[in-house]
Order: C-alpha cells, then structure tokens, then sequence
C-alpha cells in the first residue's frame, strides 16, 4: 500500500492510491450489498468519507478517463459491459473512497504544503524531464493535457498527493525491518552448498530387451490417451508488421530537410545558465536586498539571513524551459553573467534573480541527424499506414466479411498454418512455420470455431495479427500401427528409469552406511560442484535435484532424477555456508526493502480502514448504476 502511494508522488498521472487498496476497500468496509447506507444522499452524491464528498461528475469524469487510459494502451475502445465485467467501476470508487480518507484525515489534523514546494516538486519529477535532464515545460504541459488534466487541476491533484504521502510517511516512516528477517531471508537467498555425485544415464542400465509383441500391444492399451494425436487447427493469418513496412518506405531529401526544420528543438541543446533566485513577499524588500548585493553583499548571504539553504535558492544549471514561473524564467535568460534582476513579480511572490555562468545553444548538423530522422519518418509513415489498414479491416470485419475477401480487398497479404496443435507445433512435431510466437494467438484460436471473426492481436514487436479458424481436426486416437515405435521407446525409458532408480538408492545406501563413494560407485565418477544455490543450476545437476540438495543437512545422502526420466543422480552434501549478512550491499538493501514494503503495505491497509471506520464511509449505490448504465442520477 505505502510502495503505491509513494511511487505516485513521482508520477506525473498523479492518481495516488494503486492497486494494493483497491482490494483492502471491500475488506476494511462492507459497501456492497448493504442497503442502509444507500441512503440520504444528496442528488449529486456519489459516495461520502466523512465530510469528504465524491460527486457523480467527479467520477464520471475519473471513471471516463480511465476508460480512455485503458483504451489507449490496449489500442481499442473499452465498453462498459468490459469494464464492469473487469470490475473497474468499482475498484475505482474504492480507490477514490481510500484517497477522500486520506484527504479528510489530512484536513482533520491541519496538514498543508506551500505553494513553492508543490512547484520544486512538480520540476524535479523525472517525467517532466526533457533531453537535456532538465524540467521542461512544454512536455509538462503537453503530458498533463494527455492526462486530462489542466495546469492548475493538476497542481491542486498534486498537493493532495503530497498531504498523502505525508500521512503514510508518519505511519511507516520508522518501520525497521528485523535483523532475525533479514537473516533468514539472507540465509535462503544466499546459502551455498557443496555435494559430491555421480551421474548414471542409460549405459549403467544394462541392456534393455525387446519387449514382445503381446507386452507391447497391452502398455498401448492401457496408456491410449498418452499417444492420442492432438486437435490441430488451420488457420488464416494477416499480419500487419511497421516494421517490415518502414524498410519499403520511400523518404525524399526534400522530406528530411523539412522534418530537421520542424523537429529542430530536437536537435538543439538549449543555452543553460547557472541561476539563483530568492522570493520576497513583497517588492519593497526584494529592491532592499537588491541594492545590499549591488553594494557587494553576496547573493548567498542574503539567502542565508532568510533561512534559506542552498538548495532553496540555487536552481543549477538549467535551461530555460526548466523554470516553471515564466516571468523568472524571462528575466533569468535576459540578464548577463552575474547579472542581477530587478524585483520580478513572480507566480509565489516577488523574486529577485541571479545568474553566473552562461553555456551557449549548440545544434546537431542535418548530416549529423538525416539518418536517424530518415528511419523515424519511415517508422511515422509505416505505424500511419498499418494504423488505417487496421481500421479499414476492422471495419470490414464489422460488417460481416470474412478474412481472406478482407485480405482480397485490401491488398494485403495472408498467411495460411496448415496445421498446428495448442503447443504451437504442426503434426510432425515441429514449430509450425510462418507461427507468429504469441501464446495468446495460440489460446484464441483454440477457443474460435471454423468462420468466427475474432480480435486482433498485438505482439510485443508491434505488429497485429488477425486470425480466422479455417478447419479443425478433431483430436483422435491413433492406432497402434502408426505410433509403435514411439510406444517402445516409451517402455525401454520407463524401464532404464527403473532399473537406475534401483541402482541410485543401492548406491546411496551404502554411502550411508560409510562406503566411500569411489566403492560404492565403482565404473562412474565421482564428481563435485560448489557454490550451489536456491536458484542456480550448475556442474551438470537439475532444477529437480536441487530441492533435494537443499532439505538435507551436512553429509546428507539423496538420490534425485535429472532433467529426463533417463537420467539419475546420487549426491552426497559436503558443505553448507551462509555467506555473513552485510546490511550494505546492494542484495541486503533489496532484500530490507522489499520486507519493510510488506509491512507498511498492512500497517497503511490497516490505518485507512480505521480512516472509513472512524469518519464513515458510504456509497450511492444508486447513482453508481446509473452511471454506468447512462441514465440520470436522482
């Protein structure tokens, strides 16, 4: 819980409370379902935290751009019998119920934060951060408008969020994670052992005979559904790749120079200055503190005499769009080195700015840059023409036309899969060739039918796939004639299996007993591997033998299977160590950290749910309904 709140203090979307209260809403208090509490509201009241009230526009706009947040990452729209399905409607009335209690809570015990600590934190968000590291403020603005937000919407979102982020700093702020926990979670991670083993495969099986005709013929018959030929699928493929459709892209030189022109921004390093600046609340004392510097006090001295630290005052080596108060910013980048401003009316009060050092505006060549801007327009013009291959395909599909006359349509190219099976493999046992590799491409096909229109699918490349079932072979029993070979070669492994097993837990008795392992193991090697661990395989073992390795104590003796039924292994523990814990190191800090997030996710769990308790929580069941289903809330 305290992990999501305080990641939201560093991002820009600003929606505090995540994923982890969603779920504590419908523990911490009973909303749904109890009709008591639907009652008394005011018409347009969503849901109440003490005083604290949500109306129906506040969360239809949040629920509205939530929905349109979830479109646009899932690159479709969302309807609302999906969203309710997925339960969104309420997780996030839950959600905003949490951030009221928090709300309520900071008001009940009189928290506030000025205004020039909203703004530092605003500047220093690293989403705002343009090319140069620095604040930008174009992208600031351009990224809160995506989100919905206007400047001030936005900054008033953030000083609640930062009241927030104060109230679960005061709850968790001296959780100390547990040296006992530490050790234990340092002692699974990182405690190493050491065994001695010997391997045996096939060749200390002995020979395996040919089992009869009649032998054969009855382990078919009782294990049929381990040779059953799977159901295959034929399928209808069109692919819509950027990618390959950039490297067909024709950009003109004409086409460059006008891209270098219009992106040129990208390709400048803004002029940065060094700048300081002190607010004043009023212009009679900045011109005072004004003329003290022009007769040679210095700037930081009359900082320190207002109780300013370094940090308060030295805004570094910024580029103009970084400075969020426009005035300062204009008067920073008008002055010259180690110019002082005259008082400036800025947005927290009158300031007075200063600036040292003045580093020059440098800008990248054409030549420099035409490659890279050549492969971007290609990607721009590629991603453009998949995108309206992508509506006017959807579109075909809404109105009923099958996917090759779609394909035949639109001159696009289709890809047929003859045959492929739910592992993605065709009836010989092979990768289907031309199988775009996407499990869910693979799921959606084994839950269509032959005809059925389905969703595209995006790949993590980028590319979408739409698919059609073309035919269906039903999964089958296979005779035995056609599948004998693969019926006694499972027997002679079952029974190489059998026979080292026996052989393993011999061995392994008699380096119980105190036989030396090179005896009890005559004819194989005794090898060794040190430095084993929980999570990592090596010299040779298995994943399998591992938890085995890691149950027994010092000189504990165990037989385990490898990684094929073929392959047995005897070992022998030699050594166990548990490297010291040292607090310091990057794994230890990981290791506290995730801990310590444990715990303050329940203590900041617990404290909101005694929030709603104590200041009452209630929900218009009502309106939430009618909401969602478009009708007027009364």
């Amino acid at each position: 819980m305290l992990r999501g709140i305080q990641k939201a203090t560093a991002n820009w979307f600003g929606r505090v409370i995540t994923g982890a209260i969603l779920g504590l809403i419908a523990i911490s208090f009973a909303v749904w379902g109890i009709g008591d509490i639907f009652r008394g509201f005011g018409q347009s009241q969503m849901a109440r935290v003490g005083n604290t009230e949500i109306s129906i526009e506040q969360f239809r706009q949040t629920y509205n751009e939530r929905l349109q947040q979830i479109a646009r990452q899932a690159g479709r729209p969302i309807t609302t019998e999906q969203a309710i399905a997925f339960g969104l409607p309420r997780q996030l009335l839950g959600q905003m119920l949490a951030e009221a209690a928090l709300d309520e809570d900071a008001r009940h015990l009189g928290l506030a934060i000025p205004d020039s600590e909203i703004a530092r934190r605003i500047m220093s968000d690293p989403n705002f951060a343009g090319a140069t590291g620095q604040f930008d403020k174009f992208r600031f603005e351009q990224l809160i408008r995506q989100a919905g937000f206007t400047e001030p919407r936005y900054v008033a979102e953030q000083r609640r969020v930062s009241l927030r982020r104060q109230i679960a700093e005061s709850i968790g702020g001296g959780v100390v994670v547990p040296k006992a926990e530490l050790d234990l979670q340092n002692r699974y991670e990182n405690e190493q052992r050491s065994v001695e083993f010997v391997r045996l495969d096939p060749a200390q099986a002995g020979d395996i005979p040919e089992p009869s005709p009649e032998a054969v013929t009855q382990y078919f018959n009782e294990r049929k559904a381990l040779f059953r030929a799977p159901e295959f699928r034929k399928l209808l493929l069109v692919v819509l790749s950027p990618a390959e459709e950039a490297q067909w892209a024709e950009i003109s030189d004409a086409d460059l120079r006008k891209a270098y022109e219009d992106r040129r921004a990208r390709y400048v390093t803004p002029e940065r200055r060094d700048v300081q600046q002190i607010v004043f609340p009023n212009a009679e004392e900045a011109r005072a503190a004004r003329e003290k510097i022009l007769a040679g006090t210095p700037f930081a001295q009359i900082a320190a005499e207002r109780g300013l630290k370094e940090s308060d005052f030295n805004l570094g080596n910024v580029a103009r769009a970084s400075i969020l108060d426009k005035a300062v910013a204009d008067a920073a980048f008008a002055l010259p080195p180690e110019g002082i401003s005259e008082p400036v009316a800025g947005r927290f009060g009158t300031v007075l700015v200063r600036v040292g050092k003045i580093e020059a505006e440098v800008v990248r060549p054409f030549e420099e840059v035409a490659a890279e801007i050549r492969r971007e327009l290609a990607q721009d013009r590629a991603r453009t023409k998949i995108t309206d291959l992508r509506h006017q395909l959807e579109d075909e599909q809404g109105a009923g036309q099958p996917l090759a006359e779609i394909a035949q349509k639109l001159n696009v190219k289709t890809r047929t899969i003859e045959a492929v099976d739910r592992s993605g493999r065709n009836p010989q046992g092979e990768p289907a060739a031309g199988l775009p590799q996407s499990r869910e491409l693979l799921t959606g096909a084994f839950s269509s039918d032959v005809g059925v229109e389905n969703d595209a699918i995006q790949l993590p490349s980028g590319d979408y796939v739409w698919y059609e079932v073309a035919g269906i072979t039903p999964s089958r029993e296979r005779p035995l004639e056609e599948v004998r070979e693969r019926v006694i070669a499972r027997m002679r492994d079952e029974e190489i299996a059998r026979r080292l097993k026996a052989r393993a837990e011999e061995i392994a008795d008699k380096v119980k007993a105190g036989t030396p392992f090179a005896e009890a193991a005559p004819g194989l090697q005794v090898q060794t591997v040190s430095g084993l661990k929980r999570a990592e395989v090596k010299g040779g073992l298995s994943y399998k033998l591992l938890a085995s390795i890691f149950e027994l104590p010092k000189d504990g003796v165990g037989v385990g299977e490898g990684d094929e039924p073929t392959q047995w292994f005897v070992f022998r523990v030699t050594d166990i160590s548990v490297p010291a814990l040292d607090p310091a190191s990057p794994e230890a800090k990981q290791s506290a950290d995730t801990i310590r997030n444990a715990m303050l996710d329940d203590l900041i769990a617990q404290y909101v749910a005694r929030l709603q308790t104590d200041f009452g929580a209630s929900v218009n069941e009502r309106a939430l309904n009618q909401v969602l289903t478009g009708g007027a809330a009364n």
